[in-house]
């Protein structure tokens, strides 16, 4: 007979621990805040859910202990996420090099995962909200004690008293518990933090948690003017140390600041600067594709074209409409003016601003709007099978530790890989 195994949140990570555990034969519980299993995961990808990437390198991925990462990542990869959903019942399909279930719902995801949990008889407590967690001397694996011996009672203590859960004054005991219940982001879905802090009980430290995938909040007040468009660009972020961050994509201009899959990318990297500096400059370039030289070259053709016509006339044909009559105003022409007695200095900054918007960032939108966050628990307190150095038969897995990704479904694979890693080692 197997061990016991108690699971911590009933996310993308926790689900595929209990059912990795369970196959290896152990009897697991798994607790989850919500009503139901799953929520977040009905809203990535759009609802699409899109679970994998064929491009999985450390490229794709943040933390602060990227050896660690990659050995993970090389245990359980991109082949290996299809096999198991094909496994569970899942059609997938590919586009541009994306994982997707066959009939692009999330909500197929999630059923073939509550299926099979089932059929591997995982018990599901829901609206078990865990408060606290007691771990005994001598519980976890023979090396993860040797780890935390010091962190552990004195010699004589009772071994394998078993670790006690406590949700709501009721009290789980199990012989091993994965914590795998999220971060902080979309904390409507559940994921309100709490896994930290208990971590903290346990006595981890945190790398410092901030919103990642996050669109970004501006100090300039004429972005309500171009509210609501979408263009391709290239965003540049310009860190304290000069180093710059480059993101391509589509970018969408809100009247509070900017946001867009490029954005996304780059927000985990400025909120952490935000953590130092006041604001932080975003260069953007909405002709990515066009050298300076074909510019120049297009501008001074386009010059015949400045006799007899209004200044938005002549700067027509370029962007979106209100992106060039932002620009007019920028470089402090008037749309209405005559383009051919136009000041030739200010005609050229439009152009400039066609190549290099600069905006000022100021802050992000909440962890309500973020998709994941950075941070969390450093991967150096624990083992390589992810059990806790500093309280031994403590797993964990997903969001909760130090590892984020960008966008295209390295996140979710990350939540399926350590969580059958923490869930094979929970049940050895």
């Amino acid at each position: 007979m197997g061990c016991s195994v108690g699971v911590v949140g009933a996310g993308a990570a926790g689900m595929t621990a209990a059912i990795t555990a369970a196959r290896c034969g152990s009897a697991v519980t798994l607790l989850e805040g919500n009503d139901r299993p799953g929520r977040k995961l009905l809203s990535t990808g759009n609802g699409k859910c899109n679970l994998g990437n064929e491009k999985l390198d450390m490229e794709e991925y943040y933390t602060q202990s990227p050896d660690f990462l990659e050995k993970c990542l090389a245990r359980f990869g991109t082949e290996d996420t299809a096999a198991f959903f094909q496994e569970i019942g899942l059609m997938l399909k590919q586009k541009k090099g994306c994982l997707y279930p066959m009939s692009e719902q999330a909500s197929s995801v999630l059923d073939v995962l509550r299926y099979e949990l089932a059929r591997q008889n995982v018990r599901i407590v829901t609206e078990c909200k865990v408060d606290r967690i007691e771990v005994p001397a001598g519980t976890g694996s023979r090396k993860g004690r040797e780890l935390g011996r010091k962190f552990q009672q004195p010699p004589g203590s009772r071994i394998n008293a078993g670790i006690k859960v406590t949700a709501a004054g009721k009290v789980y005991c199990f012989d091993r518990v994965i914590l795998a219940c999220g971060g902080q982001a979309m904390p409507k879905t559940g994921s309100d933090g709490s896994g930290y802090r208990l971590a903290e009980k346990l006595g981890h430290s945190l790398v410092p948690v901030v919103p990642a995938l996050v669109q970004l909040r501006c100090k300039e007040d004429y972005l309500k003017s171009v509210a609501g468009v979408r263009a391709d660009a290239l965003v540049t972020v310009i860190t304290g140390s000069g180093k710059s961050i480059r993101e391509r994509g589509e970018l969408q201009l809100t009247d509070y600041g900017i946001s867009g899959i490029p954005v996304f990318q780059v927000s985990r990297a400025v909120n952490y600067i935000l953590r130092k500096e006041r604001d932080v400059e975003v260069r953007i370039d909405f002709l990515p594709d066009i050298p300076a030289e074909a510019l120049r070259h297009f501008a001074e053709k386009r010059a015949s074209l400045r006799k007899g016509c209004t200044v938005e006339a002549f700067f027509t044909g370029i962007l979106n409409k209100k992106l060039m009559l932002l620009f007019i105003r920028l470089a402090g022409l008037k749309a209405a003016e005559d383009a051919a007695s136009a000041d030739p200095k200010k005609m050229r900054m439009v152009y400039s601003l066609c190549r290099c918007f600069t905006v000022h960032v100021i802050g992000s939108n909440t962890y309500d709007n973020a998709q994941v966050c950075a941070g969390g628990v450093p991967l150096d307190e624990v083992t390589e099978q992810l059990e806790s150095r500093k309280a031994p038969g403590i797993y964990f897995a997903g969001e909760i530790l130090d590892v984020d990704g960008k966008c295209g479904g390295y996140n979710l694979h990350w939540a399926w890989c350590s969580g059958h890693i923490a869930g094979a080692a929970a049940a050895e």
